[in-house]
């Protein structure tokens, strides 16, 4: 390399050529530097195990994704959606609370909506949302021989996703530290689990559920026998394949709870499962039920929700037990996107109010 001209050019070309060894060592660190805009780390591997496999690669972010699984309890494939707080992978030694969270009649947990902004924003829980199908009741159905095929849902979750989850997440696997919700179907499907199992779960929550299967709420029952037999598909046109009143497959009223009409206690399988009667094995537990009233509408079906919600209200004063009940009625004082009725805006809400009493339960544990 020749030296600059002029006065002083060998000063000069020195610091130039300092200035470009400079540069260059810049753009190398900056070539082998993490980029600010890179793709984050995807969802954490989950090993088979507890009766599921898994099928395919998970969807979505390391903090909202979606893995399919088979099972010999239940027919199919099915997706279970998987939140985990932005800190998990940062913080490799830290273990979290689990909030199971069930979905609805006719819904999935790929459904991205079913990602509540209240879930995704929670820091110190994780949220899994496993399928309980189209219209699986959170119950092993009597009859496993209809069109349906193998329908053993409580098995799924409880003997299976639970001990998955556990297995396979960083997670603080005690009663204390575990709890389960859920809306509509699966409001029903939460109080269920806990009145069952109540040694898994320390808090238990039922949004706008169908919390009263007995012979005092025959609409409610009525509005199972409606999924299981299909009755809603003729409505659904050409839409049939995604339309939400299409369940599956028809089959018998009898074929989850045997036979839902009250003659001669014939129906005892149906009282049996009626949450609303059985609130005894709660005691302990943080419960909450979130209602509103249908804008006194019945063809809303937030206009029964709120009686059976109210049905279960009355049995745990009876008990004497602590709840935390919200009745929010139309919807006026209950958020801007609430208007009482039984829907996405209204369950929203609700999860606003009750992700951080949760969040609070798990940290005063």
């Amino acid at each position: 390399m020749k030296a600059g001209r002029g006065g002083g050019g060998g000063r000069s070309g020195l610091l130039r050529l300092k200035a470009v060894v400079a540069a260059a060592g810049t753009a190398l660190l900056l070539l082998a530097a993490p980029s600010a805009h890179a793709d984050a780390p995807g969802p954490p591997p989950l090993a088979d195990g507890f009766g599921l496999t898994q099928v395919d690669a998970a969807t979505g972010t390391a903090t909202n994704f979606v893995i399919t699984v088979k099972t010999d309890q239940v027919a199919g494939e099915h997706h279970i959606r998987i939140l985990l707080p932005t800190g998990y992978a940062a913080n490799p030694a830290q273990r979290y609370p689990v909030f199971y969270f069930l979905h609805g009649a006719s819904d999935d947990p790929a459904n991205p909506n079913l990602a509540y902004p209240a879930l995704t924003a929670a820091t110190s829980m994780i949220t899994v949302i496993p399928d309980g199908g189209l219209r699986g009741w959170y119950t092993d159905w009597l009859d496993q021989s209809t069109a349906a095929g193998a329908q053993n849902w409580e098995t799924f979750h409880v003997k299976q996703v639970i001990p998955y989850i556990d297995a396979n997440l960083r997670t603080l696997a005690t009663k204390q530290q575990r709890a389960i919700g859920g809306l509509s179907m699966g409001g029903f499907g939460a109080l269920h689990y806990a009145q069952r199992h109540p040694e898994l779960f320390g808090q238990v929550a039922t949004l706008s559920g169908a919390d009263d299967l007995s012979v005092d709420h025959m609409v409610m029952r009525a509005a199972v026998v409606a999924t299981l037999t299909n009755a809603g598909a003729p409505l659904c046109g050409s839409s049939s394949p995604t339309c939400s009143l299409n369940f599956g497959p028809a089959v018998s009223s009898d074929a989850i709870f045997g036979t839902p009409y009250p003659v001669f206690n014939g129906d005892w399988r149906w009282n049996e499962a009626d949450p609303s009667a059985h609130m005894s094995p709660l005691a302990g537990m943080g419960i909450a039920i979130y209602t509103g009233n249908g804008n006194g509408d019945p063809a809303n079906m937030e206009f029964w929700a709120q009686s059976a919600a109210q049905h279960a209200k009355e049995h745990l004063d009876a008990l004497g037990y602590p709840y935390h009940y919200v009745d929010y009625a139309n919807g006026s004082t209950w958020g801007p996107h609430c208007n009482g009725g039984h829907e996405y805006g209204c369950w929203a809400q609700d999860l606003v109010d009750y992700v951080p009493r949760l969040e609070a339960a798990f940290a005063s544990a």
